[in-house]
């Protein structure tokens, strides 16, 4: 298990207080806190080699190039791909999601097609397929859930058919924490010649993925929820995919030749990498890989397991409150979910605040879900390396006490 007194060490913000109690900070599906060693890497980026990248002959773009490309590597490694020219550096998820949209979707989404989605998805993976489909005559197919926040797929063969182009679904659910069983759902849209789009931005932070194991043609996911700065994300496609596929913006680094009335462009991956790149917060990424591979993903996600194993069951003795998503921990990621018919989402995370604790409330870019789940809204804590289990009886104390302020 990991050594959590240890890792907290490693987070400058821990050690802050919010109206005078300490912090105890449960946002982590939102965004994640960030350890000294890739704030370091950022002020060692700005204060010894910051330069731009690529065409530079001088030592410091050379220095700043190298470990660039360095750190793309490292995401290569750390998520299981076979080569770095797999991989786009984008902004976020939202942006490697919306890249595929607009650029392979575009081209081999038509008329009569079929979006394979599902109803946990976050809006990032469901309004580019939505604005897809709007313009190209196709349409949005769901899979359904089940009572406990798990897929039925009971009728999967009816749902993916020849019509089927495209399956887009969420690793890890930011609402119910459900974890979806990807590969096998992978191997039944490929069987059906239909491409498969994986949301990673929930599960990359918290478990060990292999994408070529997966065999997804498309993978997204972004570096501030995995300890890195925010506005750097990764999209992952299958080599011979982003071969065929053109260029999303124009300009820049993405050109190799450039005449009056043409042009042509570099090599994969910096096709898709129109401008200077956001170079600073890749190293970040590259340095919070490090991080976690210091500590071993799959530590990390049976501290998780362990962790929200304890709070469901501190959560189970507080009255008057529903949690979301699934029993089984094997099937669930470090994210709950609650709901209470007496005191909205908003009431509970601002009278949480007050007492240090730092969640989210809302519909969590998750609307469809929501009216799924028939609520307005829900509150949201989410776990991570640095957490424990005395912060979970913080939370549990806290919503009692919010509980009985309103029932007065």
């Amino acid at each position: 298990m990991l050594d959590v007194n240890h890792i907290r060490k490693d987070f400058p913000i821990l050690s802050r207080t919010i109206y005078g109690k300490p912090l105890v900070y449960l946002d982590n599906a939102a965004t994640s806190q960030k350890p000294t060693s890739v704030i370091q890497s950022l002020v060692d980026y700005y204060e010894s080699y910051n330069s731009n990248i690529h065409r530079g002959v001088h030592t410091l773009s050379m220095e700043a190039t190298d470990r660039h490309e360095d750190a793309r590597s490292k995401c290569t490694r750390f998520i299981g791909a076979k080569e770095d020219k797999s991989l786009i550096m984008v902004r976020n998820t939202t942006e490697a999601i919306n890249l595929v949209a607009q650029t392979w979707g575009k081209h081999n989404i038509s008329a009569g097609d079929e979006i394979l989605t599902t109803h946990m998805e976050h809006h990032s993976n469901l309004v580019p397929w939505q604005k897809l489909a709007e313009q190209n005559g196709a349409s949005l197919q769901f899979i359904e859930l089940d009572e406990d926040g798990m897929l039925n797929l009971s009728n999967i063969d009816d749902l993916i058919t020849e019509r089927t182009k495209l399956l887009a679904l969420t690793h890890m659910s930011n609402v119910l924490g459900t974890i979806n069983p990807v590969k096998e759902l992978t191997a039944v849209a490929h069987k059906m010649g239909a491409k498969v789009l994986i949301d990673g931005a929930q599960s990359v932070p918290h478990m060990k993925v292999d994408v070529t194991d997966l065999d997804c043609d498309f993978f997204a996911f972004s570096g501030h929820k995995m300890l890195a700065p925010t506005g750097i994300g990764v999209l992952y496609v299958k080599p011979e995919i982003l071969e065929s596929m053109e260029p999303f913006l124009f300009g820049g680094d993405m050109v190799s030749q450039v005449w009056d009335d043409t042009a042509t462009w570099n090599d994969l991956p910096w096709k898709f990498e129109a401008g200077t790149p956001n170079i600073a917060d890749l190293i970040g990424l590259g340095a919070a890989i490090d991080y976690l591979e210091s500590l071993g993903m799959d530590q990390v996600r049976e501290h998780e397991m362990a962790l929200t194993g304890y709070a469901l069951e501190q959560f189970d003795r507080l009255n008057d409150i529903k949690v979301f998503g699934p029993k089984d921990l094997s099937k669930r990621g470090g994210v709950i979910s609650f709901h209470s018919d007496d005191v909205h989402p908003h009431d509970m995370g601002t009278m949480l605040d007050r007492e240090g604790i730092a969640i989210r409330t809302g519909h969590h870019c998750a609307m469809p879900l929501t009216r799924k789940l028939s609520v307005v809204a829900t509150a949201r804590a989410s776990f991570y390396i640095y957490n424990t289990e005395e912060e979970v009886d913080k939370l549990t104390a806290a919503i009692r006490a919010t509980l009985d302020y309103f029932a007065k």
